[in-house]
């Protein structure tokens, strides 16, 4: 295995035998997009500034991982141990945080939103043409001239949302009639093609449950809420 860093290029058989080698620091802004990490162990070892742009992640230990400012986005982090990690300034925009241990997660700080551009969010919504009724899930194109914000947790806000799809849980497009409806105001309705918004958008983002378009990032996390 070899990884380029702002100190030049450590090899090894694997991340924990450059770390053992290298010592915990040695990853400190360390090129490591599209990695293969899954189920690496890497507790407590110095991955600040780090890129890990679309890294396999899966299962991997971070327990106290300093991943200060380090690229995160779209990273696979499904079922990976965060217990204590230092994630303050990491971006973590479309990163798979499903099943992740995160107890201790100092994540108020951390920005899962792009700061500019188009983004895709999803969430879930209800059919009323039967009991009980039916979760929808609503695919979303934010537009970059939303407002948007996201608190402590990764539930996000905007102010205006273009409806993309309507699908079941399985990912099947909805017939383009369908209408959904938010499960707190019924009077809330997306349809395929429309454009929804909201006037009285609140942009402070601590206050998670304040009136927005709630959505998520990615759609596991819209069909599971």
């Amino acid at each position: 295995m070899k990884i380029t860093t702002p100190n030049g290029t450590l090899e090894g058989e694997s991340i924990e035998a450059i770390l053992k080698q290298y010592g915990l620091d040695s990853l400190r802004g360390a090129d490591l997009r599209g990695a293969d990490l899954h189920g690496a162990d890497l507790y407590g070892a110095d991955l600040h500034g780090a890129d890990l742009r679309y890294a396999d992640l899966h299962g991997a230990n971070l327990r106290y991982a300093d991943l200060h400012g380090a690229n995160l986005r779209y990273a696979d982090l499904y079922g990976a141990d965060l217990h204590g990690a230092n994630l303050y300034g990491a971006d973590l925009h479309g990163a798979n945080l499903h099943g992740a241990d995160l107890p201790e997660l100092t994540i108020a700080k951390t920005s899962i939103l792009p700061d500019e551009g188009d983004i895709i969010g999803w969430k879930k919504a209800w059919t009323d043409n039967e009991m009980p009724p039916t979760p929808v899930i609503v695919k979303l194109l934010i537009p970059a001239d939303a407002q948007r914000s996201n608190s402590t947790g990764r539930k996000c806000r905007a102010s205006t949302a273009r409806v993309l799809d309507l699908q079941d849980k399985q990912g099947n497009s909805l017939p383009p009639d369908t209408t959904a409806y938010s499960e707190y105001d019924t009077d809330f309705t997306y349809k395929k093609g429309e454009t929804v918004s909201v006037e009285d958008f609140d942009t402070n983002r601590w206050n998670e449950c304040a009136t927005g378009i709630h959505f998520f990032i990615t759609r596991i996390e819209a069909v599971e809420y």
